[in-house]
């Protein structure tokens, strides 16, 4: 294989999981269009009601004119409050432009080909094995993965001690079978009020 095929393949490689493992931003677009383009029609609405002569559906056109132009006159908190929650709104759409947005998945780590993996099936596989390791029913063991993280939370039987050092260690053998990338950090959590069994 050349050094172009080679790159080219880890180009495409790059393009694929950088799909799989982020979000686009579409949704939110479409919802900021939606709402931008309610407000261009109820504007028209609202100018096309004035020059019929008919009654306005919120306010004429003059009204929030004037609304606009005797801001300054309200009452100072009220103002404040109100530049407060536009800056929030702002801050808001501009993370929500600028980070990426994750998916729940994960990739093994291949230098062949891209595997991606659903952060779901990575919780499910370590439920099953903490509660083999800690001998409790699996109804018991919950499992959640953030991007770096995979947290087992343990319910055990009242009266049955569980090692969470054997756990711990049984969960990190099974993330680093799996070669994982980002890599996941096992962390162990064990109730301290026990389930009581059957």
């Amino acid at each position: 294989m050349t050094t172009s095929s080679t790159g080219s393949l880890t180009a495409t490689y790059g393009r694929i999981r950088r799909r799989e493992l982020h979000s686009s931003r579409s949704a939110a677009a479409i919802t900021v269009a939606v709402v931008v383009i309610l407000l261009c029609v109820w504007l028209a609405a609202e100018i096309v009601l004035r020059l019929i002569d008919q009654p306005a559906l919120l306010a004429t056109p003059v009204d929030l004119a004037d609304g606009v132009a005797s801001a300054s006159t309200a009452p100072a908190p009220l103002l404040a409050g109100i530049a407060t929650a536009g800056a929030l709104v702002g801050l808001v759409l501009l993370a929500v432009a600028i980070a990426p947005g994750r998916r729940a998945r994960h990739l093994i780590d291949s230098e062949r080909t891209v595997t991606v993996v659903d952060d779901e099936v990575i919780a499910s596989t370590l439920a099953g094995r903490a509660a083999r390791v800690g001998r409790i029913d699996p109804d018991s063991t919950r499992v959640s993965i953030s991007r770096r993280l995979a947290t087992v939370h343990l319910v055990p039987p009242s009266g049955q001690p569980v090692n969470r050092d054997t756990v711990l260690s049984a969960a990190r053998d099974q993330l680093d079978g799996l070669h994982l990338r980002p890599a996941l950090q096992p962390r162990v959590v064990v109730a301290l009020s026990g389930k009581v069994g059957a």
